[in-house]
């Protein structure tokens, strides 16, 4: 009795999985929502149900593969009754429940679904109602599938491939005889096979492998990880999956929901990249050609511009190889695409070149800095090649052109004045020059392709080596051309014009159209006010020092948006999550809250990221203020709530905030163990009073990378009210470019 006793209470104890809640963020404040992903850490096989989002009333199908985070799904499984079989079908749900490792619906209140997935491979266990004919049909949009006895096979292309004909393949089992299979054509792009079975069939029993190599493939990837349909060992092998990857971090806390938050954030960095190897080769959307890894996974689908700055620092800091395999796909991608261009959007149908700016250049420098194994020498030439013979022009992925001249001649992309018509072809017309935005975030690459030139220079010859300094200081002094737009009239980064002349006159709040994107991009004049991330120092001075640099922060937390929430949000519909004009919405805002630690006021920043943390991240529906971005928001949330920040990828810095939890414990890449003890943290007390770092007193609100690596113990005690003497000292602020 005593042992049954025991195991009922170990079975109560809740492991890192169970605090996950798929469902934070399922309704969006505005814009994108986050999805419900069902998959294993870093997998290629994702689902999530086939909806716009929580609201929607029906789901029409069960889902098979997600093919491109957020943006759509490959076939789906569409459970029927009756002599009539569709191709399309709209249903009513009910008793959902999702975890990250299987999900189980009821639909139509009559049939029900559980399913559970692998790396490459997933059951499904559909139960039918007593007394019904049950049947399936597996659908397709723009594929080809064949059924034959107990298997359907076949593939889809998928839509909107950016530069080759990417297909998924599907291999499909059923554990029961179907009576029949039929070929379904909706006369249009839709097809597919139906297939029924016995009428007093209750449970259809389906596998499925996937693949983007081949049918074949499919069928060796479904054998390699399944030897039946046993749906229940293949949960729990799933949630063993999960348990190992989130257990390298453990934090303690009294608060369930605080814990959920936490471990939900977590759990959304594992969606991306995806590793796409599959029995040592993979396919390549960026050459279209099927590829030997030679022992190293590769990885695709990954978002830099929003991952760089926090998710691709944490998977450095808990795992190391995988990161670097990342990053080594990168390299890969470069030289399939042919032109040896850095890729900046890479997702499994090419490189969609989204967004602005090279912000895979940091993610390289920021692994090399910190001892990562990538090619240093191929990292720098693909990164150079990307920022010099690709455009700058937002969202294009076409050859220099005009502005990319104007830019190396003069330091700084030139802003259209008003009414002037566009000049360059390779500028979107929606997306428009965003002429702030790509200066100061080209500004950042340079900076970082100065620190990959450098970290060169200390393995080559002599000869060599000057050279490598030569491009390190020529890389270095473009890293300031954030100055060329800096109004010290204002103490904002201003449009110019190729004249030279500041835009005027200028609403750093509204103006530049929707999203600002004529002068910045997504998020207005007092968001890029703070984006130069690599060089804080010389943001202060540029501003007029501590003082006023403070005062310009406080202000940022405090102006308002100045007009109904629908005039502004109509404007700026990504720059959610306001606390004033700060937007914890978007990216480029993440490392504004740590920039107090700069300029000796780190209780501050305490302030600021319990703030953050409190008002926006909460376990509800809308527990996310703005578009996830596939872990870039997500890995900010665990960052902060563990008490550090990475603020300048590039940099193996480290600022110190204000931990949530009285104690986190990391179990790093190399094995050691890093703990943060914030003796007395709670929603009060988030100021630090003293600390110490593996038993010696602490005063400077950062730690180095290798500091941390080597293990040990942070230890804060914490109160609340601050301590405006620790880590204040002029000598105490984080490091910043060391640029003349």
């Amino acid at each position: 009795m005593a042992g049954q006793a025991a195991q009922r209470l170990k079975r109560q104890v809740k492991e890192p999985v169970d605090y996950v809640n798929p469902y934070i963020g399922n309704i969006s404040h505005l814009l994108v929502p986050t999805f419900p992903t069902v998959q294993l850490p870093n997998s290629m096989l994702r689902v999530y149900p086939l909806r716009a989002d929580y609201t929607s009333e029906y789901v029409s199908g069960l889902p098979i593969i997600v093919t491109n985070h957020r943006e759509r799904s490959a076939f789906s499984l569409l459970p029927q009754t009756g002599s009539q079989l569709a191709l399309k079908k709209q249903y009513t749900y009910d008793n959902e429940t999702i975890r990250p490792y299987e999900f189980a619906i009821e639909l139509d209140d009559q049939m029900s679904a559980r399913f559970a997935v692998s790396h490459q491979s997933a059951i499904y266990e559909v139960s039918y109602d007593d007394g019904i004919a049950p049947s399936v049909v597996l659908a397709t949009d723009n594929g080809q599938l064949t059924a034959s006895g107990r298997v359907i096979h076949g593939w889809q292309r998928i839509d909107g491939s950016v530069s080759n004909d990417t297909k998924v393949y599907i291999y499909m089992e059923s554990l029961e005889q179907p009576t029949q299979t039929v070929t379904l054509s909706s006369g249009g792009s839709t097809s597919g096979v139906g297939v029924r079975y016995p009428l007093l069939t209750q449970k259809v029993h389906l596998r499925y492998g996937i693949s983007f190599i081949s049918e074949a493939q499919a069928k060796a990837n479904l054998y390699r990880e399944q030897s039946g349909f046993d749906i229940d060992s293949l949960a729990a092998a799933g949630r063993q999956s999960w348990n190992d990857a989130l257990g390298r971090i453990q934090v303690k806390g009294t608060s369930d929901n605080d814990l959920t938050v936490f471990y939900t954030a977590y759990y959304r960095t594992f969606e991306r990249p995806v590793c796409m190897s599959e029995d040592g080769r993979y396919w390549s959307p960026f050459d279209g050609q099927v590829h030997d890894d030679g022992g190293t996974p590769f990885y695709n689908d990954d978002w830099i511009w929003d991952t760089y700055r926090a998710a691709h620092p944490l998977r450095t800091l808990m795992d190391q190889s995988v990161e670097e395999n990342i990053l080594n796909s990168y390299l890969l991608m470069a030289e399939q695409m042919g032109n040896g261009w850095l890729p900046t959007f890479p997702e499994l149908n090419g490189d969609s070149r989204r967004m602005n700016s090279n912000h895979g250049v940091p993610a390289l420098a920021d692994a090399l800095a910190k001892g990562l194994r990538v090619d240093a020498q191929k990292a720098f030439r693909y990164s150079q090649k990307a920022m010099e013979e690709k455009t700058l022009a937002p969202w294009s992925g076409a050859k220099a052109g005009w502005i990319d001249q104007f830019y190396q001649a003069h330091g700084y992309i030139p802003a259209l004045n008003p009414g002037e018509k566009e000049n360059d072809p390779n500028v979107n017309g929606w997306e428009k020059r965003q002429p702030v935005a790509v200066t100061l975030g080209t500004s950042y690459d340079a900076f970082a392709l100065s620190e990959i030139a450098k970290h060169l220079s200390t393995t080559a010859k002599k000869k060599e080596r000057q050279q490598w300094l030569q491009l390190s200081e020529k890389y270095a002094r473009q890293s300031l051309n954030y100055r060329h737009l800096f109004n010290a009239e204002t103490g904002f980064f201003h449009p110019k014009n190729k004249e030279g002349e500041f835009i005027t006159p200028l609403d750093y709040r509204y103006d530049g159209g929707v999203g600002a994107r004529q002068y910045y991009d997504e998020n207005n004049g007092w968001i890029y006010r703070w984006d130069v991330p690599h060089n804080i120092a010389d943001l202060i001075q540029l501003m007029g020092g501590r003082q006023q640099f403070v005062a310009n922060l406080n202000q940022t937390f405090a102006e308002p948006l100045g007009k109904s929430k629908c005039e502004f949000y109509a404007m700026m519909p990504d720059h959610t999550g306001n606390i004033g004009q700060f937007s914890m919405a978007n990216e480029p805002s993440f490392h504004i809250p740590y920039l107090y630690n700069y300029a000796g006021q780190p209780w501050m920043t305490q302030k600021r990221i319990r703030q953050c943390l409190r008002t926006w991240y909460r376990n509800d529906l809308m527990g996310v203020p703005g578009d996830e971005d596939g872990s870039g928001m997500s890995a900010f949330v665990v960052f902060s709530s563990v008490g550090l920040y990475p603020v300048t990828p590039g940099l193996p810095v480290y600022n110190i905030g204000s931990p949530l939890f009285p104690l986190a414990v990391l179990t790093l890449s190399n094995g050691r163990i890093f703990e943060v003890r914030a003796h007395g943290a709670s929603a009060q007390n988030k100021y630090i009073q003293s600390a110490t770092f593996n038993g010696q007193p602490w005063n400077q609100p950062w730690l180095s990378h290798q500091q941390l690596m080597q293990g040990g113990v942070l230890e804060l005690q914490m109160g609340a009210h601050p301590n405006k003497q620790w880590g204040a000292a002029e000598d105490a602020v984080p490091p910043s470019a060391k640029i003349n």
